[in-house]
């Protein structure tokens, strides 16, 4: 990817983040920053980006500048929202239907071994811009990778998952399509790590992928940042 498109993905970013995001946040106990060791965790499962093809990290990274998840709720700190974009926009058309967004329906994968531990797939997905705030992560799975890291993979498209609790799942297998369910206003994946598989309870922590390009560079270990084109090859 050249520059100017690099540069053009950037200016169109606050435009995005209003219409296809995580509505502020999805759930937790507000608090400060105090246990700033997690700051520099190194994941120890062997992630790979959950998805196909070249994505748009929409909000990701461990600053507030970079991402709206990281002040209000600890366990969801270091979240992603990310979408795909063709020429610079999320969607075709007036993006009211969830049709119109390029990754709704997409092929969404698990990002490491582990074990379903729960998920929800009945939720309807939402009208573009219309929020379910009473059932706030839609549809979802949360993965137990058997180390202390549960991955959780968010905003599901109806009845689309692929496992059930208790499957065990492989690095790189299909678990379900993107959709727009629960507390979003467009289409996009929600996804983070955290020490416990209770939505109300744990830390959240920092991610690093593993063989990956971010902006047409190869990254051999690291953590996608908002206003990145990311792909797995």
């Amino acid at each position: 990817m050249n520059h100017i498109k690099i540069i053009k993905y950037a200016i169109v970013i606050s435009a995005i983040l209003s219409l296809t995001s995580c509505a502020d946040t999805l759930i937790g106990d507000e608090g400060e920053l105090d246990e700033a060791v997690f700051l520099n965790y190194r994941t120890k499962t062997d992630l790979e980006l959950p998805f196909e093809n070249e994505w748009f990290i929409g909000a990701g990274g461990k600053t507030i500048l970079q991402n709206h998840h990281f002040i209000p709720h600890r366990h969801q700190r270091y979240a992603m929202d990310i979408i795909q974009l063709v020429d610079g926009k999320s969607f075709k058309g007036d993006g009211t239907k969830n049709e119109d967004h390029y990754c709704f329906g997409k092929r969404l994968n698990a990002p490491g071994n582990g074990k379903i531990v729960a998920l929800e797939n009945n939720i309807e997905d939402n009208v573009p811009g219309v929020l379910n705030t009473d059932q706030q992560l839609g549809n979802y799975i949360i993965i137990d990778h058997l180390n202390g890291e549960f991955s959780y993979l968010v905003h599901f498209k109806q009845q689309s998952i692929r496992v059930s609790v208790g499957d065990t799942v492989v690095k790189g297998q299909e678990v379900g399509k993107a959709g727009n369910s629960g507390n979003s206003t467009g289409p996009h994946l929600h996804y983070h790590l955290q020490t416990t598989a209770d939505i109300h309870d744990g830390m959240g922590l920092p991610t690093q992928f593993n063989s990956y390009y971010a902006n047409d560079v190869f990254i051999e270990r690291g953590t996608p940042v908002q206003n990145q084109v990311v792909r797995k090859d």
